[in-house]
């Protein structure tokens, strides 16, 4: 009898369960990343002008919500998934800057937690977790922290990435066929938000098949696989294409997404400026990742052997962002990825004279993330203001469509006018690089939207951060002199514009 009492009293005992530390430490990631993150982009939030490319994505999932067509009825060479995000954002009834400026925070947050898986790897699980906070300190210092196209890719990127480091580090897994299925899977949905994903693509494709060809796969097994594997990539991209196609504007698809890109021209004075101070700015990392394993003793991770495959993932990143030679800041966006992972074991570092590496990486990263926006939105402007310009040119219109020759791109959204043109990025007619990149000619196009009469016209009275097509400039000026009149001058942050109404 006390023995049934006492095995039953024991039953009622509650038993304290331990947590791996694997799970315990996601869940302080988490917490230690979200309310980071958060903080760093307070600035940023809700502000509708705060990067020209997002809000003129924004601006297409707005006319995407209304019924038109990308490539057709607004043109632009990103792929087609990076357009159909933004268009999820007109699904939920908020504010759709702040919606996609907290999906971007939320795509980050999970990338810094697969971030630290990863470079669980290479070093203990602290210097981890400071890998993954590498990552989301350093996307605001290369303004890729809200809604530029690596804030969304990067994540399945580095999920392809987990996989492959991690079968790359098992002899003859029976899984390694569908795995890299799965992987080449996650770069076909990365290029449907980014092309340049192709390049890490290939990459972890070469180093499957070396792992196949490592097991002594026959080259039979090879080729079959690699086929799949291409399949894979590739199918995402083949299934919206086959969508235009039956819409029969397969070749508008083509000319935007593939061809346009070859017609583009480079201002090479510029792009080397921009790359040398994006050199200067990385030192923290070439510090970190090339200094200090020659001078530090290794540290020990899980799987050392991991490094390999994360170094030619890094290689491969940055030949993506050299190959085209613009080289603007948030094209570096994917580099972070790679680098936040192989900084790990600098982060490691805990003696006098060595943790300096993994200091200086994480200081610079909260100086640069607290200055650079703060410089954007002095220069860019706020809310307040960009509400007032908006009311300013909605009162003239008059039911007549606004056209945004230098400007932002998001007053076709906050006023919700109609577009004169299918080439609503102003810069796509306004500057002198894309004029061979749009598949028409640029001056003939100018000239019919001004021959339309819009109601109103904003032009930039500020210093311009491209070449200026001079010949679609006078087309304009010229139209303004004769049928418009300028009603008034507006700020956003340190950019001035004058606003011209019909006569």
């Amino acid at each position: 009898m006390v023995a049934r009492s006492a095995a039953a009293a024991q039953r009622n005992v509650p038993i304290a369960v331990r947590r791996p530390i694997g799970a315990r430490l996601r869940l302080g990631s988490l917490a230690l990343y979200l309310p980071i993150a958060f903080a760093l982009r307070l600035l940023m939030l809700g502000k509708p002008a705060f990067q020209s490319d997002e809000q003129f994505y924004l601006l297409v999932g707005q006319r995407m919500a209304q019924g038109a067509l990308p490539y057709v009825d607004i043109w632009d060479r990103k792929p087609w998934g990076l357009f159909a995000l933004y268009r999820a954002v007109y699904a939920l009834r908020f504010d759709p800057v702040l919606t996609y400026q907290l999906l971007g925070l939320a795509c980050s947050v999970l990338t810094a937690l697969v971030i630290e898986r990863i470079a669980r790897r290479i070093a203990p699980p602290r210097a981890a977790q400071w890998a993954g906070l590498v990552y989301l300190l350093w996307q605001p210092v290369f303004n890729v922290a809200l809604g530029q196209s690596p804030v969304f890719y990067n994540l399945p990127v580095a999920l392809a990435a987990l996989i492959v480091v991690d079968v790359r580090t098992r002899a003859h897994d029976p899984l390694l066929a569908r795995r890299g299925l799965e992987a080449m899977l996650l770069f076909g949905l990365a290029m449907q938000i980014k092309y340049t994903a192709v390049f890490e693509g290939a990459a972890f494709g070469l180093m499957l098949l070396g792992r196949g060809w490592a097991d002594g796969w026959p080259p039979r097994r090879l080729v079959l696989a690699g086929a799949g594997w291409i399949a894979a990539a590739l199918a995402p991209t083949a299934a919206v294409w086959t969508g235009y196609a039956w819409l029969g504007h397969g070749d508008a698809f083509v000319q935007a997404n593939f061809t346009s890109i070859l017609g583009r021209t480079t201002d090479m004075a510029d792009a080397f400026g921009r790359l040398a101070k994006e050199c200067l700015a990385l030192i923290p990392f070439a510090l970190a990742l090339l200094l200090a394993p020659h001078r530090l003793r290794p540290v020990r991770g899980e799987r050392p052997a991991a490094l390999p495959s994360l170094r030619i993932w890094a290689l491969a990143s940055i030949g993506g962002f050299l190959v085209f030679g613009t080289w603007y800041d948030h094209y570096l966006g994917p580099v972070l990825v790679p680098l936040s992972v192989l900084a790990a074991p600098a982060l490691a570092r805990s003696r006098p004279g060595e943790r300096w590496y993994g200091q200086l990486l994480l200081g610079m990263g909260v100086v640069g993330a607290i200055a650079v926006p703060a410089l954007q939105v002095r220069e860019r402007g706020d809310a307040t203001q960009f509400a007032s310009m908006t009311h300013a040119i909605t009162r003239e219109l008059h039911g007549r469509c606004l056209y945004v020759f230098e400007g932002d791109s998001a007053l076709y959204r906050t006023t919700n006018a109609c577009i004169p043109t299918r080439f609503a990025y102003p810069s796509h007619l306004n500057a002198m690089n894309e004029a061979g990149a749009l598949n028409i000619d640029p001056v003939s196009e100018v000239r019919r939207i001004m021959a339309s009469r819009p109601g109103v016209v904003v032009v930039g009275l500020s210093k311009r951060p491209n070449r200026a097509n001079d010949k679609t400039r006078d087309i304009v000026m010229e139209a303004l002199r004769s049928d418009y009149q300028t009603y008034t001058q507006v700020s956003l942050g340190t950019r001035r514009f004058a606003l011209w109404r019909l006569k």
